[in-house]
């Protein structure tokens, strides 16, 4: 119990400091729910590898060296501009932070449609703190994980995202985050609510990238409600710098006959881990969790995913495949339960990955809990390495081993990338793959000459 205090007392100094300064601190309901959640912190503790959902993911050093909590002026460091995703101006919408701090020169939110509302949390507090207090539950604190608690205590940014009954926006909407910079290592904690009404529709996309190299620490927590026959389609790009820390729990609850497609790409950071919660509450409703991940030098990328089947008739799909190089390893932990009632539900769950190294390592864990009987699930897991007859019959016809080995791993990633159902995002995504493939421009060059 000693052990545990010293790790968390740092935590507990810091939000005794700043509390007075986090948003809505004038909101009685709030202060008790950010009370709650570091009572809970404090009992819980920073998660472990003795933690059956932490096992194959240890945790450095968080004091070496001290991160410090974000401040104003840090929201000001100088950034070059935003890095491109779209080749065009497919994303008319856009919401900037720089280390929690909105820059509007860098945003574009005049095009925003009727019916729709991007703002940051704290302005939301202000103006309508009931629309929070309504769908921000307390979820996340319940479950056994100190970080999320922790956000509950120290949330001081995030974006709220709101589209109203029967709207449908045909454009993406991009929320970029950017962070460091800053001469010490900062830690942040936002927290996010997407909220879809019913009938609605909406693509978001979710970007996190470094400012430059050096320490920070995000510990960000999502909330989503998709209402009965709403689809969201929420994409997210983590590209953070080598040295940065990305935890991130998303807990989405789908309403009757409604969609969350969800698709994470991590290309960076020292480690990164997305927790993903979905309870499926309405009949016909459909989730797909997938993703891709690209990892090297001593990166670490960890997804775990629960799905919950709550009721009869809902479906789930999920297709995660990641490339490890160097000395990089990847986690892929997913649950899909079916509860009692639950029947006929179709749940399907794939992981794939491709080492480039002898030294890299990935650790699966697929479950099946299944309490009904007229049920059909699957479940299944690959890794291995660079199938060498297909390398052969690539050089076979002149093209150079660099460039084959970057086409069939181009070829094994895009899979996964198939499942992303918007065109637009899907070629941005493929983008990204291609430039992170090593020596990828140069070898493409030399493949040009004649």
């Amino acid at each position: 119990m000693r052990n545990m205090v010293n790790l968390t007392q740092p935590y507990v100094d810091q939000f005794d400091a700043v509390k007075e300064r986090l948003p809505g601190a004038q909101l009685p309901w709030l202060e008790a729910r950010r009370v709650a959640g570091l009572a809970r912190f404090k009992t819980v503790g920073l998660p472990t590898v003795k933690m059956e959902n932490w096992k194959y993911t240890r945790l450095p050093n968080l004091d070496e060296p001290g991160f410090r909590l974000a401040t104003w002026d840090d929201g000001h460091v100088a950034v070059a501009g935003v890095p491109a995703f779209f080749s065009d101006q497919t994303a008319l919408v856009r919401l900037v932070y720089v280390n929690g701090i909105i820059h509007p020169e860098l945003s574009q939110l005049d095009q925003l449609p009727d019916g729709v509302s991007v703002e940051p949390i704290a302005q939301v507090l202000e103006t309508d703190p009931g629309f929070i207090e309504q769908h921000m539950g307390t979820e996340a604190v319940a479950y056994d994980q100190g970080f999320a608690a922790l956000n509950a205590a120290m949330m001081e940014s995030g974006t709220v995202f709101r589209v109203a009954t029967g709207v449908v926006i045909n454009q993406p909407i991009e929320i970029v985050y950017l962070n460091g910079g800053t001469a010490e290592p900062i830690y942040r904690h936002p927290r996010n609510l997407f909220v879809l009404e019913s009938g609605s529709q909406a693509t978001l996309v979710k970007r996190h990238a470094g400012i430059s190299a050096g320490a920070y620490f995000n510990n960000a927590v999502t909330e989503i409600v998709v209402g009965d026959g709403a689809i969201l389609r929420h994409y997210t790009i983590q590209a953070d710098c080598l040295e940065a820390l990305h935890l991130s729990s998303v807990h989405v609850r789908v309403g009757r006959d409604a969609t969350y497609e969800n698709f994470n790409l991590a290309i960076g950071g020292r480690l990164s881990r997305t927790e993903t919660r979905v309870r499926l509450e309405g009949r016909g409703s459909h989730c797909n969790l997938s993703g891709a991940y690209l990892m090297k030098a001593s990166e670490h990328c960890d997804n775990t995913t629960v799905i919950e089947h709550l009721v009869p008739d809902t479906t789930a799909r999920e297709v995660f495949k990641g490339v490890l190089n160097d000395e990089a390893r990847g986690v892929f932990q997913g649950k899909l339960i079916v509860h009692k009632d639950a029947q006929r539900t179709d749940g399907y769950q794939m992981s794939r990955a491709l080492l480039l190294s002898n030294r890299a390592e990935m650790d699966t864990k697929p479950e099946l809990e299944i309490y009904a009987d007229d049920v059909k699930c699957s479940h299944g897991s690959t890794t291995g390495q660079i199938d060498e007859t297909a390398l052969f019959y690539l050089r076979s016809r002149g093209i150079p081993e660099a460039l084959a080995r970057n086409l069939l791993i181009q070829s094994f990633i895009a899979e996964a990338l198939e499942e992303i159902s918007d065109l637009r995002v899907r070629e941005a995504m493929a983008h990204q793959v291609i430039h992170w493939l090593p020596a990828q421009c140069y070898f493409a060059e030399e493949w040009k000459q004649p």
